[in-house]
């Protein structure tokens, strides 16, 4: 049998973007912490392919759900929903969700280990004069 090519129709309870973003939050507070999606799975007490089937998107995550895998990546439920722009905890998660690759996120780590201010900030400074030198 061939396939149309034709999306099927989607119902009110199938997954939309905010399922997808709702995933991605998922996917970078456990690649932040370093935790695998079989070792967030387990914890759960599910598979890691349904943990990839929550951050893709494809599936939906309950309520229930969504409160196990909070918990284990130590963060409030509201980490995962959009909130306003106008808190800083808020501007701050919106910024992690661009640190997606894995040499954004080494640096992120290397960079909160950094217990010293001053050389945190000549590290902030070279950052910046580095982008500035780019051609545009």
């Amino acid at each position: 049998m061939k396939k149309s090519g034709k999306k099927k129709p989607r119902g009110p309870r199938s997954p939309n973007g905010a399922d997808e973003e709702l995933g991605h939050r998922i996917r970078v507070r456990r690649v932040e912490l370093d935790i695998s999606q079989s070792d967030l799975a387990k914890a759960c007490g599910i598979s890691f392919q349904q943990i990839q089937k929550y951050e893709k998107g494809i599936n939906r995550v309950g309520v229930a759900r969504l409160q196990q895998i909070a918990s284990h990546l130590k963060v409030p439920i509201t980490f995962f929903y959009n909130q306003d722009g106008g808190d800083k905890s808020v501007r701050e998660v919106e910024s992690l969700l661009f640190l997606d690759s894995a040499f954004s996120l080494r640096l992120l780590r290397a960079y909160s280990k950094i217990r010293d201010q001053s050389v945190q900030r000549t590290m902030v400074t070279l950052m910046e004069n580095i982008v500035e030198s780019q051609p545009a």
